[in-house]
């Protein structure tokens, strides 16, 4: 009598890149224990596509340009209660992997890791476990420090995120702020990425609202009368 295969864990992947993403899919499916049942290029689109596909593991890029990659992983616990998230990020920060750990991820693997490991972690966290670097557990168990003042936020930017988060007030996309400031896309991102973390902050409308209540634009000074 023939046994019974095992059936394929059923995975979704958000990520901004098509080349990745079809990195990914190839990889995964290759594996034969892995069924992709889904992609989004955005958070919009991977709530929408979740909600109606019930994945049981999400791939989840953290440097999405639409929404913080936090963020999103706690709409998707909303969402999908039951499907397992791992944190997919180019960063290897101590802070970036405590981050995603407490907004619901249940692993975390780095973009530069041997692909392997990405298997390795979708069968760990499927099966109930968690999957992040061992070296970071006591940071991930420690409680939660006191959020800090609006004074000690502001402080704590440095002079390249001020400039960044009033250009993003101002209403100009990552790609404009980065032609503006002479930066790459990628690290412009980097840049609202890290203001959201140090603010607590995760929408454009927020930061906004922050950088006009702290005088770092001059977006909501009343306007000249004209002559």
């Amino acid at each position: 009598m023939k046994k019974k295969s095992q059936p394929k864990i059923k995975v979704f992947l958000v990520d901004d890149h098509p080349a990745v993403r079809e990195g990914v899919r190839a990889y995964l499916t290759s594996q034969g224990t892995v069924l992709v049942v889904g992609e989004a290029a955005d958070a919009q689109e991977a709530l929408r596509k979740v909600k109606k596909l019930a994945p049981e593991v999400i791939i989840l890029d953290v440097n999405l340009p639409s929404l913080d990659g936090g963020e999103l992983a706690r709409r998707l616990r909303q969402t999908a209660p039951r499907t397992k998230i791992i944190a997919f990020s180019v960063h290897a920060s101590q802070e970036h992997v405590v981050r995603m750990a407490r907004c619901g991820a249940h692993g975390y693997v780095t973009k530069d890791a041997p692909t392997a490991k990405l298997v390795e972690a979708i069968h760990h966290v499927h099966q109930g476990g968690l999957y992040f670097p061992p070296e970071m557990s006591d940071a991930i168990l420690s409680p939660e420090a006191k959020p800090a003042t609006d004074e000690e936020n502001k402080a704590a930017l440095t002079v390249r995120e001020r400039e960044v988060l009033a250009l993003l007030a101002e209403g100009l996309a990552n790609k404009e702020v980065a032609r503006k400031l002479g930066i790459s896309v990628r690290t412009a991102e980097t840049h609202r990425e890290h203001v959201s973390h140090k603010l607590n902050i995760m929408t454009i409308a927020g930061l906004t609202k922050y950088a006009i209540q702290h005088g770092l634009t001059s977006l909501g000074l009343p306007s000249q009368a004209k002559k």
